[in-house]
């Protein structure tokens, strides 16, 4: 039997193949292919079952992450959609909150709605605040606009009602009105997609459902299509924004859930093997082709937060709160109209590229000053499978960057190398010190095609003392998958005071979405014995306007005085201080169904390259010495090492390069590198580096 996970990047789309009888993990890479990200995942699963022998019948996992949802928002190239809302909202999704973050930096523009005003269409229908009804619906004038909308052509179609969170009837009714008028359209509705309080953001959050909806299913069947036309049988899952696994039906009609895909999964996976290593604080940092994604896991558990937004456009469901700035491999250098040197955040993506993979392109990017430096093998990646052009890289950093700048050229691959630095030290600042984080205290968790060729100079930027880099830190979202557990999110705003005269309707909202995510995990086929609630209360003082997330370990009849106690503690924690005598208010009631999973063994893998080839047999040890720059030490004579020959126990001592099939990781003079139980690289800084004699 085996478990495949699978991570769909911007530049590269990876596998972990995990097979059950001995637990015996490979890894496998693919370039991926934008028009149609199917097509690389069927190409590599073809690939997998060919080098690996195995029967496609025997697959009975197979999970994915993508980034396709995110894209569509990003290339604003979704559906055209409608929307209908209560007269008097047409314009909440343009006019948005009055918040300004960027209030004295003119060149911010508002994104454009998703939705055209011509397709914006009011509905003269009230429900007050308490769920009873104010003015009924008129079916008529429901039908009169789905007609009007067919006219328009559009092809999705959003509902969002006033209240509609504390009684749904109108939508309901609108959504069977505007089927049966509009039978091929996407339909989403806010009490579906989010049935909670804040019109402004459920609104928009259930425009980028319906915006995404359709050509997100016609990429999953797609996927489905591909994957049985392999003979594989399993029903695929997908990974979405909160670390949960939801089958394909459930991501076709919440498909805005997946927005932060497979950085999640990512989190999940560095979440366990850093438990597995005895490190349970972390801060996550996956550095890929096109982002760096940084993320703090405390106690072992990741953050959550449900209010992020995609594109400048809010979303508010629960996820994994994960920081995405635009510094990647592929990240072009550039200079500004002042003649600043500048890196990213457009990319050269997979097509064409960074200058040195020789598909055409010429923009200088992390990739190129890294082979330009050494840092990266200036011959060839994935283990010898991927040719690498160096005259090209360094071509197109010597005449963008170097010569208009009058440097030489590896003072300008430096140059690129230490602006991204800061700008991903500045990312992970945002995730711990300026939320009142001690980051000494964590480890920096670097995974990602390039997060270990950047961890040792970020970390020490930051003042963090130790790096984790795990096996084939390349694949590490494809391998969070398989540590996944399948979940979905219910919730129900309840506004009211935290007395025990209320507690009682709390209980009730927590039994109704038991109930529901009971019915969900029957319907996804997650076995009784392996089925699990969580409970959350989002709750403030009275006369705030911010609430906290409050965990609680059930909703017992009594549990009132538990819950108090557990609210003061959360707003401690968060703010510094609680509010003695003041009444608390309950906001929103939340609960979290979940399958647990048949975790992945923490183990040292099997390694394949790209074609797949077992490497088991390799020469151990040192394969080669090369000259490396390292900053300011200049050019160092290092030796390089294959990990997979690594025994558990080596220790290295920088300067140093271990190269594997999906990444790089470069040890800096005074660091030294240790191989633990369960095949992570462990660096430290010396506690008297003393750098090597210059070569």
């Amino acid at each position: 039997m085996y478990r495949i996970g699978i991570d769909v990047g911007g530049t590269f789309t990876d596998f972990t193949v995990l097979r059950d009888t001995d637990g015996a993990v490979r890894f496998f890479k693919v370039p991926s292919t934008p028009a149609d990200p199917s097509a690389a995942i069927q190409d590599g699963l073809r690939q997998i079952i060919a080098a690996f022998a195995v029967d496609p019948a025997a697959i009975v996992q197979l999970g994915h992450g993508t980034t396709v949802a995110t894209n569509m928002i990003i290339e604003r190239r979704g559906a055209h959609t409608g929307l209908l809302t209560t007269k008097g909202f047409r314009d909440v999704i343009e006019i948005g909150r009055q918040v300004r973050p960027s209030l004295y930096d003119y060149t911010v523009r508002k994104p454009v709605p998703l939705v055209a005003r011509r397709d914006r269409i009011e509905i003269d229908e009230r429900i007050t605040f308490d769920g009873s009804v104010l003015r009924p619906l008129d079916e008529a004038e429901v039908g009169a606009a789905a007609h009007r909308l067919k006219e328009a052509g559009v092809g999705s179609v959003a509902i969002c009602f006033l209240h509609s969170y504390r009684n749904p009837a109108h939508e309901e009714a609108a959504r069977r009105i505007v089927e049966a008028v509009l039978p091929d359209a996407y339909v989403s509705t806010s009490f579906e997609v989010l049935p909670e309080f804040r019109e402004y953001e459920r609104l928009s959050t259930t425009v980028l459902n319906a915006y995404v909806g359709p050509r997100m299913g016609r990429y999953l069947e797609g996927f489905l299509t591909r994957t049985r036309a392999l003979g594989i049988t399993v029903e695929p899952h997908t990974i979405h924004s909160n670390g949960g696994l939801l089958s394909v039906r459930s991501v076709i009609r919440l498909p805005v859930r997946t927005c932060l895909s497979g950085p999640a999964a990512g989190v999940v996976g560095a979440a366990a093997v850093g438990a597995a290593a005895g490190r349970r604080d972390l801060v996550t940092f996956d550095v890929g082709g096109t982002s760096t994604d940084v993320s703090l896991i405390k106690d072992g558990r990741p953050l959550f937060t449900s209010h992020r937004t995609v594109a400048d456009h809010p979303v508010k469901t629960p996820m994994i709160d994960i920081h995405v700035i635009g510094a990647g491999g592929g990240s072009i250098g550039w200079l500004d109209e002042a003649g600043a040197l500048k890196v990213g955040p457009h990319s050269a993506g997979a097509d064409p590229g960074p200058a040195a993979y020789g598909r055409g392109g010429r923009d200088p990017t992390l990739t190129d000053a890294n082979i330009v430096l050494h840092r990266l093998n200036p011959v060839a990646l994935l283990r010898g499978k991927m040719p690498v052009d160096f005259a090209a890289a360094h071509r197109a950093i010597e005449e963008r960057i170097a010569r208009p700048l009058g440097l030489t050229v590896e003072a300008a691959a430096h140059g690129m190398l230490e602006i991204a630095n800061s700008a991903m030290g500045r990312a992970i600042r945002a995730v711990s010190t300026e939320r009142g984080h001690d980051i000494g205290a964590f480890a920096l968790f670097a995974y990602g095609g390039a997060g270990p060729l950047h961890a040792a100079d970020v970390a020490r930027e930051c003042g963090i003392r130790e790096i984790i880099v795990p096996q084939e830190p390349g694949t590490m979202c494809a391998r969070g998958i398989l540590l996944s557990e399948s979940s979905l999110d219910f919730v129900r705003s309840k506004i009211l005071i935290a007395s025990p005269a209320n507690w009682a309707e709390v209980q009730a909202a927590f039994a109704e979405m038991a109930r529901e995510g009971e019915a969900w995990l029957a319907q996804e086929k997650v076995p009784e014995e392996r089925r699990v609630a969580r409970h959350f209360i989002d709750a403030r003082y009275l006369g705030q306007n911010h609430e906290v997330v409050v965990p609680l370990p059930g909703i017992a009849p009594d549990g009132l005085d538990n819950f108090i106690a557990a609210f003061r503690h959360a707003h401690r924690v968060e703010y510094g201080y609680d509010v003695h005598g003041r009444d608390i208010e309950i906001v929103n009631c939340r609960l979290q169904a979940a399958g647990k999973p048949r975790h992945a063994p923490l183990r040292a893998g099997a390694g394949a390259d790209v074609a797949g080839a077992d490497v088991a047999g390799a020469d151990a040890g040192r394969v080669e010495r090369r000259r490396v720059h390292f900053g300011a030490e200049g050019w160092l004579d290092a030796p390089v090492h294959q990990r997979e020959s690594l025994p558990v126990g080596t220790v290295i001592a920088g300067p140093a390069v271990i190269e594997e099939m999906s990444s790089t990781t470069l040890v800096m003079p005074g660091q030294s590198a240790r191989v633990d139980t369960v095949g992570n690289i462990l660096l430290a800084a010396a506690a008297s580096p003393t750098a090597p004699a210059r070569a």
